[in-house]
């Protein structure tokens, strides 16, 4: 089951410019940007931890996507 709504991946397709966004594209789409997702989650979860902290913050997801 898919983490990110398929409107919501239509709506970020058009917004780049698309007139029309194909099934396919956005199914694409949004299993591409949960695993990039999950990997900078996984990023800045990690960089709290080295923080000595449980809680990520704004700048763990900052530095996580610097990286």
């Amino acid at each position: 089951m898919a983490i990110i709504a398929k409107a919501s991946v239509d709506k970020l397709i058009r917004k780049a410019g698309a007139e029309r966004v194909s099934e396919d594209a956005s199914k694409e789409l949004a299993k591409i940007l949960e695993q990039e997702g999950i990997d900078l989650a996984r990023e800045a979860v990690s960089l709290a931890e080295h923080a000595g902290r449980k809680t990520v913050k704004k700048e763990d997801v900052v530095l996580a996507v610097k990286r």
